[in-house]
């Protein structure tokens, strides 16, 4: 059985050293290199191809996370486990949405970092039900706040004549159906247009069913 090779980043040599000499014990795991920098990680894990890095979160310059996000996005077979002295939310989603495998607090125990690579290079996610449940209401909660923030510069009317034109209605019958005026409908359509920048209704019907209008009208 082949070794995980482990790159290690932190700008703190200390803890690199304590790192290196917990990990390089290990029968399976092959400590390959270190980096103290974001870019010195990125420039690391191109050269290396290691199996797994084991990187902080918060690294002067190029954060642990921006570091992350790029390693992932240039070598999706490079895993990244993030270190961090911090288990707050915001945190945690920002490493996950980098594309991190792993995300495990310093205080932890030799053991449980051990078990985390271990599992991380089996192909798994260190993320327990409790953590991964955290993340994806965190996920739906920005999805509906994109989405708010979609309609945000229609007015109330405005939105009903977009969900009205979206399902098909004429101007007529957007008039009839909330006792307006047709060129009062028009001059309604025509703002919507502006503030969607969009340019006919096929565009603007478009824009509505894309960010799910039926759920912000009665």
């Amino acid at each position: 059985m082949s070794k995980i090779r482990l790159l290690l980043v932190d700008d703190h040599e200390v803890v690199r050293v304590g790192l290196r000499a917990l990990l390089g014990r290990h029968p399976d795991f092959e400590v390959i290199d270190e980096a103290s920098s974001g870019q010195e990680a990125v420039r690391k894990a191109m050269l290396h191809r290691p199996e797994i890095i084991v990187m902080d979160v918060r690294l002067n310059g190029m954060s642990g996370i921006e570091a992350c996000r790029e390693i992932t996005q240039a070598a999706p077979d490079v895993k990244v486990i993030m270190l961090t002295s911090y288990g707050d939310d915001d945190t945690l989603f920002e490493a996950i949405a980098a594309g991190a495998s792993g995300y495990v607090l310093k205080q932890i125990g030799s053991n449980d970092l051990i078990k985390s690579i271990e599992t991380v290079g089996r192909g798994d996610s260190t993320l327990d039900p409790t953590t991964t449940s955290r993340v994806f209401a965190r996920m739906r909660e920005q999805a509906r706040k994109k989405e708010e923030s979609a309609f945000s510069d229609l007015t109330e009317q405005e939105l009903r004549v977009l969900a009205f034109l979206s399902e098909g209605k004429t101007n007529r019958e957007i008039a009839d159906v909330l006792s307006l005026g047709e060129g009062t409908v028009r001059n309604y359509v025509s703002s919507v247009f502006s503030k969607l920048h969009v340019n006919n209704r096929a565009e603007a019907a478009a824009y509505a069913a894309a960010h799910n209008i039926r759920d912000y009208v009665g």
